[in-house]
């Protein structure tokens, strides 16, 4: 069951309309790296989750994924900020009147319909763990480029947020890993000297190459 409040996960405001950057901000709301990946792909991945901890580690983070989407959505509507007529913007941004009347889309800054196809599931925690701990790092690389490319401070306040929660996400998701990282496909295989090996095809090699040798370890972010 979920139960929807109405106030926003953190306020939001903007200086200023600004059309073009809420096409852009579309990458966070329905990109292959946004919002609703990110809160589809652990609500998926925690269906099958046995330890009760990880399972709800899994859903509340999905659930504030879907607050997060709400603040990107209330930005794209505040940058919008004009009735819908073309004419008004620069082309490249035709898409919002014509198709969504201005209404935040599930699409990205180039236009495309979000996908199901974004979302990684395997069954195997410590596959999945790892793919979100990269998805946090990808999303935190996109909003990174994102504040760059605005002075809006009203905006860049709403974006450094979001930033710093992609980060406790990623962290948690980290810890999560450091608990299970003995368990599933980190066992299954690894036994053999092979999974040992290092094979140095790129030469000539730098000199103390530190992955260079047979003595390789497990994953830790300890």
């Amino acid at each position: 069951m979920f139960k929807h409040e109405k106030q926003l996960f953190h306020p939001v405001a903007v200086e200023r309309p600004n059309p073009q950057y809420a096409a852009l901000l579309h990458e966070q709301l329905g990109g292959a790296n946004g919002e609703l990946k990110a809160a589809m792909q652990y609500m998926a991945q925690s269906f099958r989750i046995k330890d009760p901890e990880i399972k709800d580690l899994f859903l509340d983070i999905a659930a504030e994924e879907l607050g997060h989407m709400e603040m990107v959505a209330q930005t794209i509507n505040l940058l919008n900020g004009h009735d819908v007529d073309a004419a008004k913007v620069d082309a490249g941004e035709v898409q919002s009147h014509v198709i969504l009347g201005l209404n935040p889309g599930l699409i990205n800054a180039s236009g495309y319909s979000w996908t199901g196809d974004y979302v990684s599931v395997t069954g195997d925690l410590c596959a999945d763990l790892l793919s979100n701990i990269a998805s946090e790092q990808r999303a935190k690389v996109v909003y990174e480029y994102l504040y760059r490319q605005i002075e809006d401070k009203k905006v860049r306040e709403t974006i450094d947020f979001l930033l710093n929660r992609e980060e406790a996400h990623n962290q948690l998701f980290r810890e999560a890993f450091n608990k299970v990282q003995n368990s599933g496909s980190n066992t299954d295989f690894g036994t053999t000297k092979a999974a040992k090996m290092y094979f140095s095809l790129s030469e000539p090699s730098p000199e103390n190459n530190p992955f260079k040798g047979s003595d390789t370890k497990p994953v830790s972010f300890d």
